[in-house]
């Protein structure tokens, strides 16, 4: 395979492996540490990067959203075509997000409430927003049939925009108190307390970075040549782009009358779309050119099998099967179950992509005649 061509590839899964390992380390000492050591400056910084791996699960899944769309209009498939195959593919994750919330709620049964089956976890907003994204790229493509890939990352940039600038209304002024909590919840993340949680997954800002993705991945794909040139202009974009949100939030004049930057600000939004545009840029070129490919990678291993590894550690970190005690280790020990959870995620993870494919089709033994004596 070319050099360049398995560069594309292993970035996303570099990428997702890379938010895997962040999402451990947040996860298990956010579980672990005492309230001694949570006191201090390691575990603030452990969780400053807590705040990434959502954005980047996202943004990745607008970028391959990208190019399985345009896999699927090289094959000649028509705009409903499309749009269905991809809204189907949203749908199973989000059914996935429910089943998962099931379990969360069966295993912590009878302590946790009713109310959790509901929440608007990270797994529901990627389908969700998938679901949205494939309908966009579906009604472009249909209103347009030779939309070109820029033509579709200018829409998909115009979208993830406007998500940005109406969260701030939809979480205070805007807010659609007509609709039903668990409705709501997936506009703002209102869940059932009220007023919307900083905590929770919702529409909006969460699948602006979605879009933003998917305005990456085309805008990639509709530049052809000069790969990696490209790639290094997306960066110093993404660095252009933070310091823009930053002179517009320094500006003395405010377009909402509440202002919240940590939450619903586009100028935060931008910040962090900035700084996943340049760790897109550096991971490319560390496939490329760095060792990123060189042997065996964890982090690409990680990537190819994130929802599996998200899914399983969960419970060992904070389920009821967590192989520490919950809210009382030092950063050694803690630091220690962290080594332990990312060899164990590894493992599986190997395990996984060896044995796929392997196993029975069960399908093919039911519709199988049964042999002649």
């Amino acid at each position: 395979m070319p050099a360049a061509k398995s560069a594309r590839l292993a970035y996303v899964d570099w990428m997702r492996g890379l938010a895997c390992v962040l999402m451990f380390q947040t996860h298990c000492y956010d579980s672990w540490l005492s309230s001694g050591a949570r006191k201090s400056t390691f575990f603030m910084w452990s969780q400053l990067g807590g705040t990434l791996p959502a954005p980047l699960f996202l943004f990745l899944a607008g970028v391959s959203l990208a190019l399985t769309t345009e896999k699927l209009r090289s094959k000649g498939l028509l705009p409903a075509q499309i749009a269905s195959m991809t809204i189907r593919r949203g749908a199973e994750i989000f059914g996935l997000g429910i089943l998962f919330r099931l379990q969360e709620y069966l295993l912590a049964y009878p302590w946790a409430p009713w109310s959790d089956l509901l929440r608007v976890d990270i797994l529901n907003t990627i389908g969700v927003s998938l679901m949205l994204m494939g309908a966009t790229c579906g009604a472009v493509l249909w209103w347009n049939g030779n939309a070109g890939n820029m033509k579709l990352g200018i829409v998909a940039s115009g979208v993830a925009l406007g998500i940005a600038l109406l969260t701030p209304p939809l979480w205070t002024t805007w807010r659609p108190r007509f609709l039903p909590w668990p409705i709501e919840s997936y506009v703002n993340g209102v869940h059932n307390f009220g007023t919307p949680q900083a905590w929770l997954f919702p529409v909006f800002p969460w699948s602006g970075f979605a879009f933003a993705g998917l305005a990456v991945g085309f805008l990639l794909l509709g530049v052809k040549k000069r790969e990696t040139l490209t790639f290094v202009l997306a960066g110093v974009a993404g660095i252009a782009l933070i310091q823009i949100a930053r002179w517009l939030d320094a500006r003395p004049s405010r377009l909402y009358s509440v202002y919240d930057y940590w939450h619903t600000s586009p100028n935060f939004f931008l910040v962090r779309v900035g700084l996943l545009l340049s760790i897109l840029s550096l991971v490319f070129l560390w496939c490329r050119w760095g060792p990123g490919q060189w042997g065996f990678s964890p982090l690409v291993q990680l990537g190819q099998t994130s929802l599996l590894v998200y899914w399983v550690h969960i419970e060992f970190v904070y389920g009821r099967f967590s192989i520490l005690p919950k809210h009382a280790e030092s950063i050694r020990t803690a630091s220690f179950g962290l080594m332990i959870i990312f060899l164990a995620m590894l493992l599986l993870s190997i395990l996984r992509v060896k044995f796929k494919g392997r196993g029975v089709n069960v399908r093919k033994l039911i519709g199988r005649p049964a042999p002649a004596c």
